[in-house]
């Protein structure tokens, strides 16, 4: 089915109403009336023979169809607003603040925002990493991407992907190139995080009861016990998107045993109350496309400066 012209209207309303998932909030960024954002949504509903919200008493959700037709025009929006401001090369920066916690940043954000720069020319992206939900006002940053539950008082939160958890060590950590079965691992030196999930919560998965656990070397930040792990202290229970990196580096190997779901997943947030920007709403979009690619980008540099030998890029 090819959409009619005079329908895309109601397709602009429908994105909007889609990522508020409110139709009052989305008639208050658009200036209509919420019974005027319920025509436009009813309109393309007909057209399109689906239901795309679910109504109830207390307001709207979005259908598995709903969900596919927001996603696919969320993503069009963001690239006519890409290519209109390219259109202006000589148009003011836009600037955007953004606050992540410092293991994603480190290991899954930074290596893929040049390929946002590429994309968005115009954009400046302002990072600022904190273990805190700080206040979304005026002057601070209008999103963040944050490790949790999904639900935070004042916020808005949409999903941007799951993790796992999954042990890994250094190749150089001794006793490593031996281990064959799960329970071997606890006679490693092992690390921990403070993470809610941890070594007990994995072994148990793994079938392995009745460890009495050694004392753990421990970190209060993700990031500086990937570190440790790779320098070889211990091995260390990972979340998968925090390690892929040095797991494509060969910087650390996977050990024997099943990957564990966690219970905690990413969310974009951004205060309810206020309407997000074309440029957050750009921003947002484009991690949501980026969560579906599971490597990390890498960058190209010569076995010698990676430490590896030529063979062992063979791994990554």
């Amino acid at each position: 089915m090819i959409l009619r012209p005079a329908l895309l209207p109601a397709l602009g309303v429908f994105a909007v109403a889609a990522r508020h998932q409110n139709f009052a909030h989305a008639a208050q960024e658009l200036h209509l009336t919420a019974s005027a954002v319920s025509h436009h949504v009813r309109r393309l509903e007909e057209l399109l023979g689906t239901v795309l919200f679910q109504r109830h008493a207390r307001g709207v959700r979005l259908t598995a169809e709903g969900r596919q037709l927001a996603d696919a025009a969320a993503a069009a929006l963001s690239d006519l607003n890409a290519v209109a401001g390219n259109l202006h090369p000589q148009a003011d920066i836009v600037p955007l603040r953004v606050t992540t916690i410092r293991s994603l940043s480190y290991c899954w954000l930074i290596p893929r925002l040049p390929r946002f720069a590429q994309q968005h020319p115009r954009m400046r992206i302002e990072l600022q990493t904190s273990t805190e939900l700080v206040r979304f006002d005026e002057t601070g940053p209008e999103l963040g991407i944050r490790y949790g539950l999904g639900q935070w008082p004042g916020m808005t939160a949409h999903h941007l992907m799951d993790d796992e958890l999954c042990p890994v060590a250094s190749p150089a950590l001794p006793g490593v190139s031996a281990l064959r079965d799960p329970a071997q691992i606890a006679a490693l030196p092992l690390l921990s995080d403070m993470s809610p999930q941890g070594w007990r919560d994995w072994f148990r998965a793994a079938g392995v009861r009745g460890l009495d656990l050694p004392s753990l070397h421990t970190f209060s930040d993700s990031t500086d016990a990937m570190r440790a792990a790779v320098y070889g202290i211990g091995a260390v229970l990972a979340r998968k998107h925090i390690a892929q990196p040095y797991l494509q580096r060969y910087e650390l190997v996977r050990l024997p045993g099943p990957a564990l779901k966690a219970r905690y997943a990413y969310y974009v947030v951004h205060a309810e109350h206020r309407a997000l920007s074309p440029t957050a709403q750009a921003f947002m979009d484009w991690l949501k496309r980026e969560a579906l690619d599971e490597r990390t980008p890498l960058p190209a540099l010569p076995d010698e400066l990676l430490g590896l030998p030529p063979a062992d890029r063979a791994h990554d």
